[in-house]
């Protein structure tokens, strides 16, 4: 055969699988493209599920009307602090832990005034504004009612004094919202025309705040030790009158007889605590006396020395 007779046999056989082979590209890019178009919806789709459950998660954990955490999540959040101060005691380090229950007080005149679906609107305000006042660290929820719980990692019993001092401060100067007749929203510390309504404006707001303090390990080793610690604390805060903070109360020591020089010196200090309550401008402890922050141990030793020192001066 010639070699013009065999190319264009050659030509004739190779014709159907060059159709082919282009036929099957066309569809393997169309496969291609299409698989594609799918990828792009199932990762849409993915991100869609996510973002629904990142919504899910924070409905889940923060409180309807205040817009802060809500009881399950300082639950959660409260069992992790108490779990990693522990890691950090078995490595030799300090991770101390506060624990504040604060209380509102005054707010049932507020709801008598507004009704309660504006005096929602205020108590979320004013959760808002005590998120404000603390650390991007801490913890700040509603513990139920008007009741605020407050956890403070890293903090010793002196920084949660500092921060119920400001919290006591804030509740009790927060300018609330208040609708007057033109529809405008006003805080409770706005200027008034009226000398009487400016008088009792510059008095507050009508709200005080309890706080009741408790530490981790000294009032308690897990979380139900420390609300109940923190819970009695805030008790003693109510029944001294609000508008003050208390320390988690410790066991009671029997009485022991004082020495001269031990009966002056606590004589010299209750002095001087009572001066220190006529500061202007101070934030104390309920009407200037002290909150207990002294553990069960420290007052059997201090009560022993006592004992001790009066057996001496007998002698």
């Amino acid at each position: 055969m010639s070699t013009p007779l065999l190319v264009q046999a050659l030509a004739g056989l190779s014709a159907p699988a060059l159709a082919g082979a282009g036929l099957l590209g066309l569809r393997l890019r169309r496969s291609a493209a299409a698989a594609a178009e799918r990828e792009a919806a199932l990762q849409g789709r993915v991100a869609e599920l996510r973002r629904e459950r990142d919504e899910l998660q924070r409905t889940a954990s923060c409180d309807p009307l205040t817009g802060v955490w809500n009881y399950r999540h300082l639950q959660i959040t409260l069992d992790k602090e108490i779990e990693r101060a522990r890691r950090a005691e078995a490595a030799d380090e300090r991770r101390p832990l506060a624990l504040l229950m604060l209380e509102i007080a005054g707010f049932d005149a507020v709801v008598a005034e507004h009704g309660r679906s504006r005096a929602g609107a205020v108590l979320r305000d004013l959760a808002q504004r005590l998120a404000v006042e603390i650390r991007r660290s801490d913890t700040l929820g509603r513990y139920g009612g008007e009741e605020f719980l407050v956890l403070l990692p890293d903090t010793g019993a002196e920084g949660a004094v500092q921060v119920a001092e400001r919290l006591c401060w804030t509740v009790r100067r927060h300018r609330l919202l208040d609708w007057s007749a033109n529809g405008s929203a006003r805080g409770a510390g706005a200027r008034s025309e009226d000398p009487a309504t400016a008088t009792a404006t510059a008095r507050g707001n009508g709200l005080t705040a309890s706080v009741g303090i408790a530490v981790l390990p000294r009032d308690g080793s897990h979380a139900a030790l420390l609300l109940r610690a923190a819970d009695r604390a805030l008790g003693e805060a109510r029944r001294a009158g609000g508008d003050c903070w208390r320390g988690a109360p410790v066991e009671s020591v029997p009485a022991v007889p004082a020495a001269p020089a031990a009966a002056a010196w606590s004589r010299r200090r209750a002095e001087g605590l009572a001066g220190a309550a006529e500061i202007p401008g101070s934030v104390s402890a309920c009407a200037g006396e002290e909150a207990t922050f002294t553990s069960v141990g420290q007052a059997r030793t201090a009560a022993a020395a006592a004992a001790t020192a009066a057996a001496r001066d007998g002698v």
